[in-house]
């Protein structure tokens, strides 16, 4: 008989009598538990938004405020993760960081892009009255020069009056 073999059962039953506890209190306390508790993972109900707000329902626009607030916090964090993410390859690639990382470098500068033309220019304490004018503004002018960023059109044909 191989004395291998009786080790290796040895050690799984050590295994078994050390995981079978663990295993009881996360199957019996805290999945049951996880659905009760509403703190854990908690989502907040949308509200609506200021364009759909009356202009005299003060409270309807300090709720948009506080989820503008939120969603602000949440794109900041994404944009916080995406960078620690792109960072962290760099520190770990040091000699092929261009391969090994140019992809992350895209997503990052994309979500940025995105996180300045929502967010940017805004001052200190914006609030979701002035990104909504940000966001009319920018159709405005992207209706009449084209997309920002690509310059301003230079053989637009003006629309005839009849």
């Amino acid at each position: 008989m191989d004395p291998r073999g009786g080790l290796e059962k040895f050690l799984a039953s050590v295994h078994e009598t050390l995981e079978a506890p663990v295993v009881w209190f996360r199957e019996k306390i805290v999945v049951p538990n996880q659905q009760h508790y509403p703190w854990y993972h908690r989502k907040f109900k949308r509200v609506p938004t200021i364009d759909e707000c009356y202009t005299d329902d003060l409270v309807c626009h300090y709720e948009a405020n506080c989820q503008y607030d939120r969603d602000k916090m949440v794109d900041d964090e994404i944009l916080s993760i995406l960078r620690t993410r792109y960072e962290d390859c760099c520190a770990y690639n040091p000699e092929d960081r261009k391969d090994a990382c140019d992809h992350l470098y895209d997503i990052y500068e994309k979500a940025a892009a995105e996180w300045f033309a929502q967010h940017g220019d805004l001052g200190p304490h914006p609030n979701v009255r002035d990104v909504l004018m940000k966001q009319k503004h920018r159709l405005i002018w992207e209706r009449r020069h084209g997309e920002v960023g690509t310059g301003m059109k230079g053989n637009r044909k003006e629309p005839e009056n009849n």
